[in-house]
């Protein structure tokens, strides 16, 4: 008799849904009737980075949702929330209940910067900023902002650092309409910035910010967007990058058009500076009191060198964002230089080189934290294409049956979160948006336990 082939997916983003979602709409692998997946995640919510990575300020992209929840509202597709992998279940109890294993955890956290003073009092990692105004269950309920903090220093030229940027410039009143808690917009309400500088190793051409980003630094009434000139410049490689995508040549053009505007006395500033490279955050009794960035200037290919010329910035806190890093997983191999699970585009490779049977990798895990969300499709499509061909082959699992794994959770005495769990605590967020007083489309539950307990009820 036949039976569906059963995937675990440890990762609820959008890289997990994803893969979910090709998998049951594949055809049915040899010797099987079908696919049926279930997805864990260590958080009570579905949809990770775009619950708790994206700007509050950003519902655009949070629009993302709505296709994410039609995959979820799958039959064949289950989610196990509030699991967490490595403490709650391990690969070997995993590949009881499962033929295959996908994981898809992502990058959570901050990639570390080398940096003499990096760890002074009031120097931060944007992962760690952005899962405090994002609402997340495991973030501190407060921010340490310090009162006298009115210039502020962001390294790293990607949307990341812009969306630090901005809600750094932001008034806490401006945010008061998204979905942020109670505790976020306390919070915000003591943040002193005035001017938040944001600086950039290499020239114009060469940033990672999308136009759209960009473009949206301006929208604020109370934000002045300013480039500085110099270091504004463009060299042969500057004008290939420019040449070869379409989309760099319009971050450029919103980039002069900030150039050539002036100022109209907004009372926050975000200042933009190219060929400052950071090499040091500067202290006095324990605390950030500067930044010293060493200029650069490009050299033909589109790189910079160092000039040996420094300059020292006035900042009184600094905020790294210069990429996410992924954990390192329990019971699997590490590349601990690339932040990936290391793999040949889909199998999970073991250190002598040879895939492990069943196990698989997909988005930011498998190839580090690079490309927009669209990205993560293609990249699911080749993992599970390889899964699907192995299928036949696959050691099948000794529990198969769907219930067996439910059994399992219930007896280590774990309180999971089902999708039908995760309804019942958007409906509770949506309806605690539209009775505030400002009418909110929604407003975020924090507390893991209280997520749970809605969620369970």
């Amino acid at each position: 008799m036949t039976r569906k082939l059963r995937v675990g997916i440890v990762g609820a983003g959008p890289a997990g849904v994803y893969a979910a979602d090709i998998l049951t709409k594949s055809d049915a692998p040899e010797g099987f009737d079908g696919v049926a997946v279930d997805i864990l995640d260590r958080d009570p919510t579905p949809f990770g980075l775009i619950r708790y990575g994206v700007a509050p300020d950003h519902p655009r992209i949070k629009e993302i949702i709505k296709a994410l929840k039609r995959v979820m509202a799958n039959p064949d597709i289950r989610f196990f929330g509030n699991v967490n992998f490595g403490a709650d279940v391990k690969l070997e109890e995993l590949q009881q209940f499962y033929d295959a294993v996908v994981f898809a955890t992502g990058a959570r956290r901050d990639r570390d910067l080398q940096m003499p003073g990096i760890d002074l009092e009031g120097s931060f990692g944007a992962a760690d900023f952005v899962y405090w105004y994002d609402g997340h269950p495991d973030a501190p309920r407060e921010w340490d902002f310090q009162p006298h903090a009115e210039s502020i220093a962001v390294l790293g030229v990607g949307n990341v650092g812009l969306d630090v940027a901005r809600i750094l410039a932001k008034t806490a009143d401006e945010l008061l309409v998204t979905e942020i808690p109670d505790n976020v917009y306390e919070g915000l309400k003591n943040n002193a910035a005035k001017d938040v500088h944001v600086f950039a190793r290499r020239g114009p051409a060469q940033v990672k910010f999308t136009p759209m980003e960009l473009r949206e630094l301006s929208h604020s009434p109370t934000i002045d967007v300013i480039v500085h000139p110099e270091g504004f410049e463009f060299d042969e490689g500057s004008m290939d990058a420019i040449r070869a995508a379409k989309s760099q040549k319009l971050v450029v053009d919103v980039l002069q058009n900030y150039l050539a505007k002036e100022p109209s006395g907004a009372p926050h500033r975000i200042h933009i500076h190219f060929c400052q490279n950071p090499v040091e955050v500067l202290g006095e009794d324990g605390k950030v009191v500067g930044l010293r960035t060493e200029i650069t200037e490009l050299d033909g290919t589109g790189n910079v060198r160092g000039t040996g010329e420094f300059k020292d910035w006035p900042v009184q806190a600094v905020y790294r964002a210069i990429g996410y890093y992924s954990d390192n997983l329990p019971g699997l191999p590490f590349d601990a230089n690339a932040g990936v699970v290391p793999n040949d585009g889909g199998h999970v490779i073991d250190i002598d080189g040879s895939p492990i049977p069943g196990v698989y990798a997909t988005g930011w895990i498998k190839r580090g934290p690079v490309g927009l969300i669209g990205h993560t499709k293609s990249d699911a499509a080749e993992t599970i294409g390889m899964l699907v061909a192995d299928a036949p082959t696959l050691a099948q699992a000794e529990q198969p049956e769907p219930a067996a794994f439910d059994r399992y959770l219930d007896g280590r005495g774990i309180e999971y979160t089902t999708w039908e769990g995760w309804e019942k605590l958007d409906a509770h967020e949506l309806d605690l948006g539209a009775n505030d007083t400002h009418a909110r489309e929604r407003k975020k539950v924090v507390a893991r336990d209280e997520m749970v307990r809605i969620s369970r009820s």
